[in-house]
C-alpha cells in the first residue's frame, strides 16, 4: 500500500467497564465503583508503550476512547493516556481527540472534566428522539435527559456528534422527516444515521423468529435512505460516508482513518488494529488481557500478516463506503479491480470510474453489499 507510512496514525483505547452489566456489551462488564483504576491505568500505558514502540515517528492524528462506558472513565486517567499517547508520537497540531459517551445525566457531569483532560470531541449514543423508541432498543435514558445531556456536551466541547437509528419496524417517512429535521436543529457538526440492522443471536433476531417484530422492507428502507441523504445535504451536513453525514472540515478524522485504509493503533481489551501490513488482536475478556499485560508486557492476543490481496480487498471494502472513494493507484501494479464489471455497473449507473479513482455513486450505495463482490478481483 503507497505511502501509508507517512499519513497520520489513529489510536483506539478501549475501555471495556460499564455503569452496571450492559445487554450491548460482548463480554461480562464491570461496576464502576469496583474497578481498580490505578492497576488499569498501568496495564493500558504498558499496552500502549508496547505499540509506540513498533510505530516510532510517526504523526498521531487522532485518539479515539471507546467501549463500555468511557465517559466513566476517571478524568485522571483520560488525561494520562492523552499525555503519554502524545509524548510516544508526535502529536498532529489539530489533533482529534474523540470519546464516546451515553447521553445521562451521570456522563454528562463529567463533560466539563473531561474537557479539561483534553478530550476536544464527543459523540452521544442518543439513537432516537421519541422515548417509546428508545425503550424499544433497550436504552436507560429518555429523550429529556439525552438533550440535556447533548446541550452540557456543546457547551464543553469543541465537536459534538451523535447518532440515531432509523429504519425501525413501523416508521414511516413521515415520522423519520420529523425526527430527522428536528436533530438537524441542534446544530451539531456531524451526524452518524444508522439503519435498523437484525444481527444474528440478538434480542431482535429471536422477536423476528418469533413473529414479534417485522423488519423494515428494503424498498422502504431505500425510500428513508434517499430522504435522509436529501434532509442532511439541504441542511449543510452532506453524507461522506455511508451512514455519516457532517459539515465539510468536520468530518471524523479518526474514522477516516479506518475507512481509508491507513494504520490505526488498537490497545485495551477486544481492540484491533492495522499497522504494517498486519491485523492485531488483543485479548477479549477484560481479565485475559490484564493477565497477558502482567506477563507479557502487552494485551495482544495476535498479529496476523495480510497479504498484499487482503489488504486491497480491505481497502476497497472500506474505502467504497466513501463518497470520496478509493484511489486504485496506491495499489500500484495490482489489479484489485476486475474491470469488465466496473463498466458494466457502470452503464447501470451504480459506479465511476474517473481515471484511478473508483466511487459509488448514490444510486450504488444502497446496493453497496451486492456492488462489492462483483468488482472485486
Amino acid at each position: 500500500m503507497n505511502n501509508v507510512l507517512t499519513r497520520p496514525l489513529a489510536l483506539y483505547i478501549h475501555w471495556p467497564f460499564c455503569v452496571s452489566k450492559c445487554p450491548y456489551c460482548d463480554f461480562n462488564s464491570h461496576v464502576r465503583e469496583a474497578v481498580d483504576q490505578a492497576a488499569w491505568l498501568d496495564a493500558l500505558l504498558a499496552d500502549l508503550a508496547y505499540e509506540a514502540l513498533l510505530t516510532p515517528d510517526r504523526t498521531l492524528g487522532s485518539i479515539f476512547f471507546g467501549g463500555g462506558t468511557p465517559s466513566l472513565m476517571p478524568p485522571a486517567t483520560v488525561a494520562a493516556l492523552i499525555d503519554a499517547a502524545t509524548g510516544h508520537w508526535i502529536a498532529a497540531a489539530d489533533i482529534e481527540i474523540t470519546l464516546e459517551a451515553n447521553p445521562s445525566s451521570v456522563e454528562a457531569a463529567r463533560f466539563a472534566d473531561l474537557a479539561k483532560a483534553g478530550v476536544n470531541r464527543t459523540s452521544l449514543g442518543l439513537q432516537a428522539l421519541d422515548d417509546e423508541t428508545l425503550r424499544f432498543l433497550g436504552r436507560a435514558h429518555n429523550v429529556d435527559e439525552a438533550l440535556a445531556a447533548l446541550t452540557t456536551a456543546q457547551a464543553n466541547f469543541g465537536r459534538v456528534s451523535f447518532d440515531l437509528i432509523y429504519a425501525r419496524p413501523d416508521q414511516s417517512i413521515a415520522q423519520w422527516e420529523t425526527e430527522l429535521t428536528r436533530a438537524l436543529s441542534f446544530g451539531t457538526e456531524h451526524l452518524s444515521l444508522y439503519q435498523l440492522t437484525i444481527e444474528p443471536g440478538t434480542r431482535f433476531a429471536t422477536l423476528v423468529q418469533q413473529g414479534k417484530l417485522t423488519p423494515a422492507d428494503a424498498d422502504h428502507a431505500a425510500d428513508l435512505f434517499d430522504m435522509t441523504r436529501e434532509l442532511t445535504n439541504a441542511a449543510g451536513l452532506p453524507g461522506y460516508e455511508t451512514s455519516n453525514h457532517a459539515r465539510p472540515g468536520a468530518e471524523s478524522r479518526h474514522n477516516l482513518t479506518y475507512w481509508r485504509y491507513d494504520d490505526y493503533v488498537g490497545v485495551g481489551p477486544g481492540a484491533h488494529g492495522r499497522r504494517g501490513g498486519l491485523a492485531t488482536t488483543r485479548h477479549k475478556k477484560p481479565e485475559n488481557w490484564m493477565n497477558a499485560v502482567t506477563r507479557n508486557g502487552h494485551g495482544l492476543q495476535s498479529e496476523t500478516p495480510l497479504s498484499a490481496g487482503e489488504q486491497t480487498t480491505e481497502a476497497l471494502l472500506m474505502g467504497l463506503r466513501l463518497r470520496e472513494g478509493v484511489d486504485l493507484a496506491r495499489f500500484g501494479d495490482q489489479r484489485p479491480i476486475d474491470v469488465n464489471a466496473v463498466h458494466r455497473l457502470a452503464r447501470l449507473g451504480l459506479v465511476t470510474l474517473d481515471g484511478t479513482r473508483l466511487t459509488v455513486t448514490e444510486q450504488g450505495t444502497l446496493l453497496l453489499d451486492a456492488i462489492l463482490p462483483e468488482i472485486i478481483a
